[in-house]
């Protein structure tokens, strides 16, 4: 059957990136190759945008390595459709665009906007704490 296939949003990279807790116990995981981790080249954008955010206060050094370390373990995937589910915030429907053309069984998230939705198509949203949980 192979390793599940997730997306993590972007706030889960940034907490894994930075903190200690959940989003980077779960990212540990996925460097030890139990689940598959899927990225869009937009999500990969975002990301680097979000990470020079000054309030994060990332070296460029933390930024440069997590990004190394990102794309080598993540499948990256470039989106061909474009949707709008998520009216409040039009960001998240990128993530949203990812997990469905790669046809992932988990969303990752901590946002509300995602998380709402429970569920799209075949694909189960939920934070890091259920995710793991549930595992």
């Amino acid at each position: 059957m192979g390793q599940k296939k997730i997306v993590l949003d972007t706030n889960i990279l940034i907490s894994a990136c930075g903190w200690e807790g959940k989003p980077k116990e779960l990212f540990k995981k996925i460097l030890n190759h139990e689940y598959e981790l899927i990225i869009s080249i937009e999500q990969i954008d975002e990301l680097k945008r979000v990470l020079d955010y000054p309030r994060f206060d990332f070296t460029e050094d933390q930024k440069s390595k997590f990004l190394v370390i990102l794309t080598l373990i993540s499948t990256i995937i470039p989106l061909n459709q474009s949707i709008n589910i998520i009216k409040e915030d039009p960001d998240d429907n990128i993530i949203l665009e990812t997990a469905i053309e790669s046809e992932a069984e988990f969303l990752i998230s901590g946002d509300p906007h995602l998380l709402n939705l429970k569920e799209y198509k075949t694909i189960k949203i939920m934070t890091v704490s259920d995710f793991l949980n549930q595992q």
